[in-house]
């Protein structure tokens, strides 16, 4: 039996909701026709981790639940780069800041140039880290991916302002959670949406995070229920 040799890289994918008491949306785009990975889907925003994002300064970090369950199985390091680069990807593809008022100190690396910018530093507080799926064997490209869930009201900036974003997604809309299941997705994508769904109304970070681990063995569904080992986010 031949191996997947195909690098699985880490990232994270941020789903913004809004009005989640009373007509709950999430925030979506279209990936290009002559991408690489998933072409023409329609995606939340997102993308792999950078290796400047592991140094980059956190005005707050993950919340020691969220950050418990990202170690869970990984590198307990990943609970600082990883909502890094959910903050960065959310500002390249979309234009949406998730940061406070803040100066940068130190030389700012080039993907973080136009970020640093706007006046704000990334903090990572209000991510909700509520899934993670691993790529199947076989495709173009493997990721390791986790999915934080956002409240548009924790974002710095206009929520229906995207004139920031880079040309990686077109059709940028909020898209009625009821009605999210009409658009053309990836597969990965409708199993997180269930959750999604599930969570809507909940304002609380889940207890346990569902991981679709598809190794080079098997598929499994499992549950991260985080652990006790002490994080604390790099100054």
């Amino acid at each position: 039996m031949s191996i997947d040799k195909t690098a699985i890289r880490h990232a994270a994918t941020v789903i913004v909701i809004r009005d989640r008491m009373t007509n709950p949306a999430i925030l979506m785009g279209q990936r290009g026709a002559n991408a690489a990975f998933m072409p023409n889907k329609f995606v939340f925003p997102g993308g792999a981790v950078d290796a400047a994002d592991a140094h980059i300064p956190l005005a707050t970090p993950l919340t020691a639940q969220c950050a418990a369950r990202i170690g869970e199985d990984a590198d307990a390091d990943l609970a600082h780069a990883i909502p890094v680069a959910a903050v960065r990807e959310l500002w390249e593809e979309t234009g949406l800041i998730l940061g406070t008022r803040g100066t940068w100190e130190g030389d700012i690396p080039p993907d973080w140039e136009t970020f640093a910018a706007t006046g704000h530093v990334p903090h990572a507080a209000p991510l909700q880290f509520v899934f993670r799926a691993l790529t199947p064997p076989g495709r173009p490209r493997r990721f390791d991916a986790r999915f934080f869930l956002l409240d548009a009201d924790a974002v710095a900036s206009d929520p229906d302002n995207f004139d920031a974003a880079c040309d990686e997604l077109s059709h940028l809309q909020w898209v009625p959670l009821t009605q999210a299941r009409k658009f053309d997705m990836p597969f990965i994508t409708e199993v997180v949406l269930a959750e999604v769904e599930a969570r809507a109304r909940d304002l609380n970070a889940p207890t346990s995070v569902p991981y679709f681990k598809n190794n080079d063995e098997e598929s499994l569904f499992l549950r991260l229920h985080g652990h006790a080992a002490p994080y604390t986010s790099k100054p």
